[in-house]
């Protein structure tokens, strides 16, 4: 449900920006999203130790479906942004508390080829999502995008109530952290939206500066909190643990370069190549296949060598397709970006699946809640960060193009109508091709700070300890 919701967006969001006039705040539809999940990640890692994985699960997916249906009817892109705030608290209940079921059930010498079954679903949905998102948004309207979340939500409550069973908790109950909770919160939120503020001209440096300034506050004061809290929503205890810390910083850098695929391959399909969003959408398929077969890559390089050999194979993969992306012409056809996409999509799957194999081993079974969860936090936070910073770039070189036309007569919401066929027609004629190649040239600045990403998890990943985990 989760995949679906992921592919369908990313393809729907040219089309939907387009008719809403909101292109300037797009990127917060998806930052909304991936905050609300990242803040709700930990307190739902304790709660499934508190209460059990049921119980929490459940209540994800309620929320996520509430969420959907009222995103299916907003009327402007400030409400699709608030509705995916609440979209965004159920989904944080999903996939952490799913990884963190299949390592209870399974040992860690198992624990890759699950997780490769476990993208072969994953896999499946991001292939329907394209499929029905380009459909619906080229039919009965994008509003139905999010409506397709609900049946899917309820049939998956009925099948977790009717089969999953799991042992009555035996851990001591302790008081909820609020305060860590609420810390974690606000630090979030001040992170995100200072980076958010970059892309506002006017003013903004003050304002990026105390919200930087926050945040080193309340990082101080969220340490400060954990460490007097009788059960933290966050053990400070797991951060002295290197080979931890270096996995899901990887994992967080490696999600933050997959957002410029998710969200700006279909905005060069309909943008600058000018297809329908069914057909946008379907670029994404190969890197959907792909990771599924990185996955179960990931489970053979576990067992013949260490994990550090195997996420330097994953992200030299990644870090290639990066380079493609890059640096291909403006005339590059879609066949070319889907082979771009399946390969990358190999690298990611190796890459991923090794960080939370790893990041797993690191604790002991007591501990293997919050350190799933903290892991699903890393990768949304690398999400959620890295798509702020993905649009205050491409909103900077519009901005930049733009101001310096003087015969044309361009302007920045322009560039948004090239995404949708409907408001593409409304351009003038002469305007098409200079703001295609705005769009082309900012896309490629875009993928090039993708790079440093992926170079940065290199050199990270050669820090960690290189030990055999089966």
């Amino acid at each position: 449900m989760t995949a679906i919701e992921a592919t369908i967006v990313s393809t729907a969001m040219p089309t939907i920006a387009g008719q809403l006039k909101g292109g300037e705040i797009m990127s917060w539809v998806f930052s909304i999203y991936l905050l609300t999940n990242a803040m709700m990640t930990p307190i739902y890692g304790k709660l499934v130790d508190r209460i059990g994985r049921k119980p929490v699960f459940i209540f994800g997916i309620i929320v996520f479906i509430i969420g959907s249906s009222l995103c299916g009817i907003s009327g402007s892109m400030i409400q699709l942004i608030v509705f995916r705030a609440i979209q965004g608290i159920g989904a944080g209940a999903i996939m952490p508390v799913a990884m963190t079921i299949i390592a209870d059930i399974y040992p860690i010498e198992k624990r890759a080829k699950i997780l490769g079954l476990s993208s072969a679903f994953w896999g499946i949905a991001s292939v329907i999502g394209p499929l029905c998102g380009g459909f619906i948004v080229d039919t009965i309207g994008w509003h139905w995008i999010f409506f397709v979340n609900v049946p899917i939500g309820i049939v998956l409550v009925i099948l977790t109530m009717m089969f999953l069973v799991e042992p009555k908790s035996e851990h001591e109950k302790q008081p909820i952290d609020v305060a860590g909770s609420l810390t974690l919160m606000m630090l979030l939120l001040v992170l995100l939206y200072g980076f958010q503020t970059l892309s506002d001209p006017s003013g903004a440096s003050l304002i990026t500066a105390i919200c930087f300034a926050l945040v080193i506050v309340l990082g101080f004061v969220f340490v400060k909190v954990e460490r007097t809290a009788i059960d933290p929503v966050i053990s400070l205890d797991l951060f002295k643990h290197s080979t931890f810390m270096i996995v899901n910083l990887i994992a967080a850098l490696v999600s933050g370069f997959l957002m410029g695929i998710d969200v700006y391959i279909p905005m060069w399909m309909q943008g600058v190549l000018g297809l329908k969003a069914a057909l946008g959408g379907m670029a994404l398929a190969p890197l959907s296949f792909a990771w599924v077969i990185g996955s179960f890559l990931a489970d053979k390089l576990l067992e013949k060598s260490t994990t550090k050999r195997a996420m330097t194979v994953g992200l030299v993969i990644i870090l290639i397709g990066g380079l493609f992306l890059a640096n291909v012409p403006v005339t590059t056809p879609f066949w070319a970006f889907c082979l771009i996409s399946g390969f990358t999509g190999i690298g990611l799957g190796i890459t991923i699946t090794c960080t939370t194999v790893r990041a797993q081993s690191c604790v002991d079974e007591e501990n293997i809640g919050i350190a799933t969860s903290l892991n699903t936090l890393s990768r949304t936070l690398g999400q959620t960060i890295m798509v702020s910073i993905f649009g205050v770039v491409l909103n900077n070189h519009f901005n930049k193009e733009v101001a310096t036309d003087t015969t044309l007569g361009l302007k920045r919401e322009m560039i948004d109508q090239l995404s949708s066929h409907e408001t593409l027609s409304q351009l003038p004629t002469e305007s098409i091709v200079p703001l295609r190649s705005i769009l082309y040239t900012g896309l490629h600045t875009v993928y090039f700070v993708g790079i440093i990403l992926i170079i940065a998890a290199l050199v990270m990943n050669q820090f960690q300890k290189s030990e055999k985990l089966v």
